[in-house]
């Protein structure tokens, strides 16, 4: 399969390349003016570094390479930064711009990435078919009506449209500010940790997993929502005291008195979808924070 993957250089995206061409798949990936290819993706015949931006794609290249899918990974992602920034509303800009062109490339499918906070939290799984849509922030907004807009126009235009909603992903070659690498760091460094919210439950999905559900949907042609996810629900403090154990530094796990409500408290996956295509959790939390103590 010929794919175009934007945002190729960053960290979903980067593991997403690695793994598809291990499938004997033809990329062609994207990567800013100020980037280099990343050492972790193999050289090969069969990946395309493409160079360029959202705002000013390198049309003629990506004419020349013919894509029949998309996979559009490219968006702000700075911690701290990306849930309010500004530069959301560009990216929303940008990419319409690039499926509508894709579109009269003769693009076959598009398979957008969206975020599990695009749902109305509550205390159960979120569900693709169930749960409501609330985005409250402007990053989840922007991503919500990017999705809105495509499948409204690939219904109208006959081509093929994937929503994925990603979870929590964590692993090697995460942003240092990420929680796992930020909890290791400082247990590593001896440091007391005070949990704030340790009752706080997510869908953590190692990297690795989370490459093999977006592949195995791309190579599926799945289209619609599907949730990116494991299903399983992890608290800070399991993963506060995951790592101590590792380091073999328990006592530096403490909580906060009284602790904080987490407003996003409990945002877990029905991953039911993800498993019906044939997609199975190979990294337990423990090895995927063994990997990402490795790497550190």
């Amino acid at each position: 399969m010929k794919m175009l993957v934007t945002g190729a250089t960053g960290f979903i995206g980067s593991a997403f390349c690695r793994l598809a061409l291990s499938h004997g798949h033809e990329l062609a990936g994207l990567m800013l003016p100020t980037e280099t290819a990343p050492a972790h993706v193999p050289a090969s015949e069969r990946m395309l570094w493409l160079t360029g931006t959202l705002a000013d794609l390198p049309w003629r290249a990506i004419e020349r390479f013919q894509p029949e899918v998309c996979v559009h990974f490219a968006w702000i992602a700075t911690p701290g930064v990306y849930l309010e920034s500004p530069e959301n509303e560009d990216y929303l800009r940008w990419s319409l711009e690039l499926a509508r062109r894709l579109g009269g490339l003769g693009t076959k499918q598009i398979v957008g990435v969206g975020t599990c906070i695009e749902y109305h939290i509550t205390n159960a799984p979120l569900s693709e078919a169930r749960t409501p849509v609330a985005p409250t922030t402007l990053y989840s907004r922007c991503k919500n009506a990017l999705r809105e807009t495509l499948e409204a126009e690939a219904r109208r235009d006959g081509w093929q449209f994937c929503w994925g909603r990603v979870f929590y992903p964590y692993g090697v070659g995460e942003h240092p500010a990420r929680l796992c690498s930020a909890l290791i760091q400082k247990l590593r460094r001896g440091e007391k940790l005070a949990l704030r919210t340790p009752h706080s439950t997510k869908d953590y999905i190692y990297i690795e997993d989370l490459a093999a559900a977006i592949l195995l949907t791309v190579e599926k042609r799945y289209t619609g929502l599907i949730n990116w996810g494991t299903g399983i629900g992890i608290s800070v403090r399991q993963i506060a005291d995951t790592v101590a154990e590792m380091l073999g530094r328990p006592e530096l796990v403490e909580e906060v008195s009284p602790v904080e409500k987490d407003p996003l408290g409990f945002v877990v996956a029905d991953a039911t979808r993800l498993k019906q295509l044939g997609w199975q959790q190979q990294f337990s939390l423990e090895q995927g924070l063994k990997e990402l103590w490795r790497s550190l």
